[in-house]
């Protein structure tokens, strides 16, 4: 899928609603087996083998899954910080402790996420993190990412500028998430690489 950046670029809606469309395609073999390609590339990457404390996420549903990497993470001796949603779209933070550590939260009519059960760390725990693993929909040559829309993760960056920290951001998506042109938005930032089922890309 290309998107050139003409005038008449598609906006960031239909985008998502493509690469959403994609992705409901898949089986659950499908993201079970893209996941544990995905996490033995991101496994690799300097950025993670040095961290101490890695911000990441559980995929739900179709998502590139995170749980193989989350485990594998955790067995290095990594503290795994993972996200809760917050009424007002914000995220707290609480520690991966292992599969049974995580509970299935319904949000309104939404999807429904896996969260941390135990302590809430805070909004500001992301800004510990040494690398800081994004989930989004598309990824663009530039490195800028498209998300799915709810804000959160503009959050989370415009908190870790605030605090003057400059953790490695990676986002993790399916090859043929990675384009050549998203929409960019005045606070969009771009990541450091892309991690997908067949190995990471870096950007400048």
């Amino acid at each position: 899928m290309r998107h050139s950046g003409s005038p008449a670029e598609p906006d960031k809606r239909t985008l998502r609603r493509e690469f959403l469309s994609v992705r409901n395609r898949l089986t659950a073999d499908d993201v079970r087996e893209h996941g544990v390609a995905l996490a033995r590339h991101a496994l690799g990457l300097p950025e993670l083998a040095h961290a101490r404390t890695v911000a990441a996420y559980v995929s739900v549903g179709s998502e590139p899954g995170t749980l193989a990497l989350l485990d594998a993470l955790r067995a290095r001796g990594v503290r795994v910080l993972l996200p809760a949603l917050l009424p007002d779209n914000d995220l707290d933070w609480g520690e991966y402790t292992g599969e049974g550590s995580l509970a299935r939260v319904q949000h309104g009519g939404r999807m429904a996420l896996l969260e941390p059960v135990g302590e809430r760390l805070g909004p500001d725990a992301v800004t510990a993190a040494d690398a800081v693993l994004l989930p989004g929909l598309a990824v663009d040559a530039r490195g800028m990412r498209l998300g799915r829309g709810g804000g959160s993760y503009d959050r989370v960056l415009a908190r870790l500028d605030g605090a003057g920290v400059r953790p490695a951001l990676v986002v993790l998506l399916y090859d043929t998430e990675v384009v050549d042109r998203v929409p960019e938005e005045p606070h969009d930032r771009p990541v450091r690489a892309v991690v997908t089922p067949s190995g990471v890309r870096r950007f400048g």
